[in-house]
């Protein structure tokens, strides 16, 4: 399942980048979760649990705690989560890369679907390049498995069953 993070200060736009999150992910065929947040505050608050979070997308320009200052924070406990930073100003477009955002991506009505689309599907790309998968040869076939999914091998009366 991806999990996903939007932090946005302003309800509405929380809304909206949900809502086109939600459409590329039923048109991939993705399992995923989505939670909002309306601070950095309240992003960070979640502690070592932010580290359920596979995307995170977070506005720059807000009140209580500037995006950039809540991604430096999130870099602290967790360097591979992808950051994609949404705002309305490229000023802070250079920022970014000291935080490795994989993206940057401007509030534009009219093509930002595109802009979300594109962003995902370069993250699908780098998460398909990081999963390490093994391959299992038995007298039956072969089975594939990915490693980062793999808690354990349990053998019973000659028989191996994946955890």
């Amino acid at each position: 399942m991806l999990k996903i993070a939007i932090c946005d200060d302003e309800d509405y736009f929380c809304g909206w980048i949900k809502d086109m999150l939600q459409e590329y992910m039923k048109s991939k065929g993705t399992v995923y979760q989505i939670d909002t947040f309306l601070s950095g505050r309240e992003i960070l608050d979640l502690g070592i649990e932010l580290n359920r979070y596979h995307v995170i997308f977070l506005d720059i320009n807000m009140e209580d705690m500037d995006g950039l200052a809540a991604a430096r924070r999130i870099r602290e406990q967790n360097r591979e989560v992808f950051i994609v930073f949404v705002t309305a100003f490229a000023d802070y477009c250079m920022e970014g890369y000291k935080v490795d955002a994989v993206r940057f991506l401007l509030k534009d009505s009219r093509n930002m679907q595109k802009q979300i689309d594109e962003c995902m599907d370069a993250i699908h790309d780098k998460m398909a390049e990081e999963i390490l998968w093994r391959d299992f040869s038995f007298v039956e076939g072969k089975k594939r498995v990915p490693l980062d999914c793999l808690l354990y091998i349990e053998s019973k009366k000659h028989k191996l069953e994946f955890h």
